[in-house]
């Protein structure tokens, strides 16, 4: 039991909401979301879920993408707010949509605590030689450029469920797990830590994504700049949001469209596959080396959860990774999809950052049991 009950919990993705409200056993007590969300433009859903709620929650945890340096959770308060403004370049798909949810709940709660958890949070554990990029030594000291990696609640929590499915303490694991939709990275996680992940100063690094290109030859991109004329704006665009599945496909980048588009011989639509394939499993086996081989690899996100048939790990057999396509097919909910004679098991887990952001925004509230002495709580953490 806690007193930090009910806990609302704002998740805003780069294109999608989910508003859910848990219990003090963090069970779903009422729950809504959007597939496509436009941010400060459109706040009516999350105000039509406010209203109806039954009971009104004691506290807010809202999803940042990028947090800087924070480790933990923080506070909302004005100063918070600005930080987290002034990080929107490094996340410009991300940050004001999650800056808007922040807004549209205050005006509906404008007392109830509110806190900032963070997807850069899990990959504060990086090794050094896994977080520096080979720049100029002034460039990484003046703009503190690193790789912060992305996802951490979904990989944090993953890796959590997946030690209870195999029944096995989580620091005794070599895991890699696969946060796969619409944004998509792989963390290789060693002892219940973040040892490696791909996505690095900003979320568009790594893997192909609905419509970010991951990662691109950076002399390609110099060149479309010197000589292909491309502006700034233009070429952040097509790596942003012209890019990816949706590049490769000529679609909106959305796999079922993709999937179906593929099956009826849109050749297009099978590249954009193939290409997402295979950028996952050159990734997947670079994650393997840095947790020293795997105990699991762990499939989550909408498409790990949902449509983890799209994933194709056949050429990693050689590597100990068998997958049943009939448990992929016919299974539900979180569940071990491995063939027989895998020594590296394939877990299915659903996305669940909603217990994750509970659970460290009760460590950032220095939560105690009902009737304690105010002295024993800790302080909420400064800016």
């Amino acid at each position: 039991m806690n007193d930090l009950a009910p806990l609302l919990v704002v998740n805003a993705g780069s294109s999608s909401l989910k508003l859910s409200l848990l219990d003090e056993r963090d069970e779903i007590v009422a729950e809504s979301g959007l597939e496509r969300w436009e941010g400060a433009r459109d706040t009516a859903g999350i105000e039509t879920f406010l209203a109806g709620l039954a009971t009104a929650p004691v506290a807010v945890a809202h999803r940042f993408v990028h947090g800087g340096t924070r480790t933990d959770a923080a506070r909302i308060d004005e100063a918070e707010e600005q930080r987290l403004t002034g990080l929107t370049a490094l996340a410009p798909l991300h940050q004001p949509r999650s800056l808007a949810g922040v807004s549209a709940v205050r005006r509906a709660l404008p007392d109830t605590p509110t806190y900032a958890c963070f997807d850069t949070a899990f990959h504060a554990t990086l090794p050094v030689a896994a977080h520096t990029y080979a720049l100029p030594a002034q460039w990484r000291e003046r703009w503190g450029l690193r790789r912060y990696g992305f996802h951490g609640l979904s990989h944090a929590y993953a890796s959590r469920r997946a030690a209870q499915l195999l029944g096995r303490p989580v620091e005794q694991l070599r895991l890699v797990t696969c946060h796969l939709g619409s944004g998509s990275s792989l963390c290789a996680v060693r002892d219940g830590r973040s040892v490696d992940t791909t996505m690095g100063f900003t979320p568009s690094e790594g893997l192909v994504m609905r419509t970010r290109s991951g990662s691109v030859d950076p002399g390609l991109m110099l060149w479309l700049l010197q000589e292909g004329g491309l502006s700034v704006d233009r070429l952040a665009a097509g790596i942003e949001r012209g890019g990816g599945l949706a590049g490769l496909s000529g679609t909106s980048g959305d796999t079922r469209d993709i999937a179906a588009a593929a099956a009826a011989g849109d050749e297009s639509a099978r590249l954009a596959l193939e290409v997402w394939n295979h950028r996952l499993r050159r990734e997947l086996g670079a994650m393997l080396a840095s947790a020293w081989g795997a105990d699991a690899v762990v499939l989550t996100g909408g498409i790990g959860e949902h449509a983890p048939g799209l994933v194709d790990l056949g050429q990693l057999e050689a590597l100990g990774i068998r997958v049943d396509p009939d448990a992929v097919a016919q299974g539900r909910g979180d569940r071990d999809v491995s063939a027989g004679g895998a020594t590296v098991r394939t877990l299915v887990v659903g996305a669940r950052e909603d217990i994750e952001m509970a659970r460290s925004v009760r460590a950032a509230a220095g939560e105690a049991a009902p009737g304690a002495d105010a002295e024993e709580r800790h302080t909420p953490p400064g800016v």
